[in-house]
């Protein structure tokens, strides 16, 4: 039986910034389930387009951690990029946040989101739905975030906590939207990001830098965990560990160890990308796009070409389903029709040759997060922890966060466990 001290399960970002920050001198080994590393921040190059498996755009909060994984780079050029995102509404663009932006709406339309704005609820929101309902009342609600939110997220938005987006939902204050109809402050979380012209495994690639590759086993599956007896059972061997740490898919993790859960409290959505190279330029200046209408297919587009300054139209285009769709060649081959047909309705297309394209569900993609995955995340990563089980990321954490929090996640676990002072 193979003996490690450090048991890592998953080498995408959060897998390797463990072994990263373990360092070289430590034990350690990193299994992966893919025949390659990365988890979902791979990048695709194909008849000269640059594709990630979807918009991975870092926006960073440490200064420190960006001009360490960027250093490492070497020759790769990277881009900081102020962003420019907006939302297809009534046939015409309007800036993002739509709530800082309600005056770029027909008259009448910004009189009704003002309206109920001012007369909304002061109920105190037990859910995410009502939470946009208390916040920004009926009309800002209803013309963009309950149906942008419902095709994002695949799922009836009073099934999530209030709180369900964290720190990355804008919200903005009555005193703010008003003050934005005279100067313009669409500020968020990712008002900036960053992105190396290799695509987001460059950023995979940094943090392999620091791991010994000898250690990280593609190809290998966790099937079983003994939390007795600290052993680790997968498709090849049994590895006894002294500390498990997983990024996998929290009910994936318990199921695993035997642990009893109700898989009705750990729910999630699939996101089908298309990755579409074209011809010839199309809109030029947006970085990506909202969709909230209900008879569009996609929910954001991404132009690849805005951020590089290509020549020719590179798009990323999402669909939210939900986790019971079986997204089979029949239903991949008639989403393309849809996306293609409503690209042109948008004015995207237009008499352009679509000369590449690329397809990846994303599964899980985001986690539904409630009052009951709250708690039982919380009960159960407990109960792990105590036989030396820690779970992370945003799947081993059931939650919404960026890839920065990650490998801050990652790298603030290891200083505990190996007793190492914080940076």
């Amino acid at each position: 039986m193979d003996r490690v001290e450090y048991l890592i399960v998953g080498a995408g970002m959060s897998g390797l910034a463990v072994a990263d920050r373990l360092g070289r001198d430590r034990s350690y080994l990193v299994l992966e389930a893919d025949t390659e590393v990365g988890g979902y921040c791979k990048t695709i190059r194909q008849d000269g387009f640059v594709w990630d498996y979807s918009g991975h755009f870092f926006h960073f909060r440490h200064p420190e951690i960006e001009a360490e994984l960027t250093g490492r780079m070497r020759e790769q050029r990277v881009l900081k990029v102020v962003k420019d995102s907006r939302i297809y509404y009534a046939g015409k663009m309007v800036d993002f946040p739509f709530q800082k932006n309600i005056h770029q709406l027909p008259h009448d339309e910004f009189l009704e989101c003002l309206h109920d704005l001012y007369f909304r609820s002061a109920d105190v929101p037990t859910s995410f739905l009502e939470m946009l309902y208390a916040k920004f009342g009926r009309a800002i609600s209803e013309k963009f975030l309950i149906p942008y939110n419902e095709k994002l997220y695949a799922t009836d938005l009073g099934t999530l906590d209030v709180d369900a987006m964290g720190r990355f939902f804008p919200h903005a204050e009555l005193d703010e939207i008003i003050a934005g109809f005279l100067k313009r402050d669409n500020s968020s979380y990712n008002a900036t990001f960053t992105y190396p012209e290799g695509g987001a495994i460059q950023y995979v690639h940094a943090l392999m830098s620091g791991v010994d590759e000898s250690r990280v086993s593609l190809g290998e599956r966790l099937l079983e965990v003994d939390l007795q007896a600290k052993v680790a059972r997968t498709n090849r061997r049994s590895v006894r560990f002294e500390h498990l740490v997983s990024s996998a898919p929290f009910d994936v993790l318990l199921r695993a160890a035997g642990v009893a859960f109700d898989p009705a409290v750990y729910s999630y959505n699939q996101v089908e990308v298309w990755n579409l190279g074209f011809d010839r330029k199309g809109p030029e200046g947006h970085h990506w796009v909202y969709f909230p209408q209900r008879d569009i297919a996609f929910y954001r587009v991404g132009f690849y070409d805005n951020i590089f300054g290509s020549d020719r139209m590179s798009l990323y285009v999402e669909l939210g389903r939900k986790a019971t769709e079986n997204v089979d060649a029949h239903v991949a081959e008639q989403s393309l029709a849809a996306v293609l047909r409503d690209l042109e309705r948008v004015g995207f297309v237009a008499g352009h040759k679509l000369v590449s394209k690329h397809h990846v569900v994303m599964n899980p993609a985001y986690v539904h997060i409630t009052v009951d995955s709250l708690r039982d995340v919380a009960e159960k990563k407990a109960l792990l922890r105590e036989r030396g089980v820690h779970s992370i990321g945003r799947y081993g954490s059931w939650t919404y966060c960026s890839i920065e929090d990650n490998i801050v996640e990652a790298r603030a676990l290891v200083d505990e466990l190996v007793g190492r002072p914080r940076d």
